[in-house]
């Protein structure tokens, strides 16, 4: 359903982007893959009130109840297709300065590979990219963000928190969306002029326990290892006492969730 009003809190929208927005959808990303699928340009943002079968990585729900940010974007970086990771990086960049931007005075956001964004430790905010090829060139990119805004909802594997908990005040979803989009259309152009060194750089200034041991699941297999931060493709490099190892898809378990994993 096109909106009725979630819309009022949004301010001037930066360059690439134009947003259609929805009171409620089933899932922005699959929203937004069709409207790619029918020659969506770059930079088309759908953004929904609620959403009712949300999705976050590895097929798990996201929980969508109204009052926080639900977008996805449509991206037509003109890239190899290996690149299209960078972009989760660069998103999770934006994130962290929007929330800094409601807690002045606030704690720091960090960073927690692959695409999670934490504040005080606990989970505020997670991206999902998903791409589109055709004969193995890049059609489009949908990158799904979710912020609570609002509320949190609970999780058995990891601390959450909202931007509302952490004192920011009774805000609404759509200037959160204006200042997100303000700092995605900054890292896009610094990474198109840049590729992507300063976007490395300063994603590894957030990164979450950078230079501990961590464990990270890769498949049903949990390694523990001590997180030497990120190579220049954006695997993440895992030092253990055989070498560095370098991982590219995988799960990174931190203390309780951490213990469990590594226990199974």
């Amino acid at each position: 359903m096109r909106s009725s009003g979630i819309d009022d809190g949004i301010g001037a929208v930066a360059p690439p982007f134009r947003v259609e927005a929805f009171d409620r959808v089933d899932s922005t990303s699959s929203v937004a893959r069709a409207l790619a699928e029918d020659g969506a340009a770059h930079g088309t943002v759908v953004w929904a009130g609620e959403q009712t079968a949300g999705r976050g990585r590895l097929s798990r729900q996201w929980s969508s109840p109204p009052g926080n940010l639900y977008l996805s974007i449509v991206l037509r970086p003109v890239v190899a297709a290996p690149r299209v990771a960078e972009l989760g990086f660069l998103c999770a960049l934006a994130v962290a300065e929007t929330a800094e931007a409601f807690l002045p005075g606030g704690p720091s956001a960090r960073l927690k590979w692959p695409n999670d964004v934490l504040l005080d430790g606990a989970k505020i905010a997670g991206i999902l990219l998903e791409g589109q090829f055709s004969a193995q060139l890049l059609a489009f990119v949908i990158a799904g963000i979710g912020i609570n805004v609002a509320s949190s909802p609970a999780s058995p594997a990891y601390p959450t928190t909202s931007l509302r908990a952490l004192g920011s005040g009774d805000i609404e979803p759509g200037a959160v969306l204006t200042i997100l989009l303000a700092r995605l259309s900054s890292w896009l152009e610094v990474w198109k002029a840049n590729a992507f060194p300063p976007v490395r750089t300063a994603w590894m200034e957030r990164a979450a326990r950078l230079g501990e041991t961590i464990t990270i699941r890769v498949g049903n297999q949990p390694n523990e290892g001590v997180f030497d931060g990120i190579d220049d493709t954006g695997a993440l490099l895992l030092r253990t006492a055989d070498g560095t190892r370098k991982i590219t898809a995988g799960e990174v378990a931190f203390g309780q969730a951490a213990t469990a994993a590594s226990a199974t």
